[in-house]
């Protein structure tokens, strides 16, 4: 044996993986997801692990996440590559459609489902990789503002069908926060917006104290904008307790009247899944219309499970054109670990293999691939056993992989086939040219 130190075989922490039967579960979620998407005339792309820094950057603040690439054997002053691997697929989106700019048909609507990274401390609901699922619209000059609705809209379908315990999405503007922020005569609204957007982790009062040291607002504006995050409203009236409080400008008016269109569009959806919630203020630097974030109702602590926005400028930014696009996203990673870890998974076998074809002697095991490939043939999945062995351990590790059928080829040409039902422990002569599991 080696002298070499054992390497303990754990998981990085941050990064997730499931055994077998977890990730047939999420590989499921993952055919409902893409299928909801294509309904609703989403094409499917996928961009590189890895975009230049520039790009990752282009548009402000990225809460220092991302992570860079360099080679092992790369020179101390080689930063030549500079590469970072992807913190969220919006980005990566916008310098796809403006590189493939004269080849797509617009509004371009588009699906990705990739894993992203983050440089974050691993925690419940934070990994450093994680797989996201988004849409996004992105148009030449305008994007209708029907889109801000339908993005939801369809989300509300993919969390539905999933079984998704009960969650709001709450919904905000930019241009409302910059508009009332412009009002109160303060200098860098965007200042504000990324203060405001650390409320669920720091409270009322550290936002309080953050305007005050760290932006420089008097007393009435900080009060000002501590009033405006806590309106809340399931229905366009909400946008009239904004304006009770008596600041005003363009951008605040404009912002207003999107979000009560929003909101009107969505008003078939049931009472309380959609709530205009003005304390939500999504950091990065890219939005500037409609935003979301969606949060579990019974575990209000835990971080968002959708988000997005509007992102006028972000596409533009690379070529000489006006994109503007709006876009959600699903944190598949971070709901399929909450609902795992809280026991409202339900997994099942180990196992995608509807029959296990035994192999009854080694002289039978050229009938019993034969009769293997046969099942195939007619769509059923099959898995072969690896070796002649006794038949009872071959029963077995289908009982333990979850295997509903055992498939036992006969141990001669002049003997039937037979097939066991492992539910009701029923076995019977089954043809493979005609047998169905429900047959079984």
């Amino acid at each position: 044996m080696s002298d070499a130190p054992i390497v303990r075989p754990l998981p990085v922490s941050g990064f997730p993986e499931w055994l077998p039967e977890v990730r047939l579960v999420e590989q499921r979620w993952l055919d409902t997801i893409r299928a909801t998407f294509e309904r609703y005339g989403f094409c499917s792309v996928e961009t590189p692990s890895v975009e230049a820094l520039e790009v990752l950057t282009a548009k402000g603040e990225t809460s220092q996440e991302v992570y860079m690439l360099r080679r092992l054997q790369a020179d101390a002053d080689d930063d030549s590559a500079r590469l970072g691997l992807h913190f969220d697929l919006t980005v990566p989106f916008a310098r796809y459609v403006a590189a493939h700019f004269n080849d797509l048909v617009f509004p371009f609507k588009r699906y990705q489902i990739q894993r992203v990274w983050r440089g974050e401390r691993p925690q419940e609901g934070r990994f450093r990789e994680f797989t996201q699922c988004d849409i996004d619209v992105i148009n030449v000059d305008q994007v209708p503002l029907h889109f801000d609705a339908e993005l939801p809209r369809i989300v509300h379908e993919v969390l539905g069908t999933l079984g998704v315990p009960p969650w709001t999405l709450n919904i905000n503007n930019r241009k409302v926060l910059q508009g009332f922020y412009e009002g109160l005569g303060i200098g860098d609204p965007l200042a504000v917006i990324r203060v405001a957007d650390k409320l669920d982790k720091i409270g009322l009062a550290g936002v309080e104290g953050l305007l005050t040291t760290a932006v420089g607002l008097d007393p009435d504006q900080v009060r000002a904008c501590l009033e405006l995050t806590g309106i809340r409203g399931c229905d366009p009236g909400v946008v009239e307790e904004v304006r009770r409080l008596g600041v005003k400008s363009d951008l605040l008016s404009e912002g207003l009247d999107e979000l009560a269109a929003v909101l009107g569009d969505l008003a078939d959806l049931p009472a309380g899944d959609v709530v205009a919630d003005l304390s939500i203020a999504r950091g990065l630097d890219y939005y500037t219309g409609t935003v979301y974030e969606a949060k579990f109702v019974d575990w209000p602590d835990f971080g968002s499970i959708c988000s997005g926005g509007r992102y006028d400028n972000l596409a533009g930014s690379f070529i000489r054109r006006n994109l503007p696009g709006v876009g959600i996203s699903i944190g598949l990673t971070r709901i399929f670990a909450k609902l795992l870890a809280e026991g409202l998974l339900t997994t099942g076998p180990s196992s995608p293999a509807d029959v296990l074809v035994v192999i009854p002697a080694a002289p039978r095991r050229a009938a019993a691939l034969a009769t293997a490939a046969e099942l195939r043939t007619r769509g059923l999945r099959v898995e072969t056993y690896h070796q002649p062995d006794k038949v009872a351990r071959q029963v077995r590790y289908a009982s333990r992989k979850g295997i509903g059928f055992v498939w036992f080829p006969p141990f001669d040409d002049g003997r039937a086939h037979e097939v066991k039902n492992m539910a009701t422990g029923d076995q019977s002569a089954a043809d493979p040219a005609t047998w169905t599991p429900s047959a079984g």
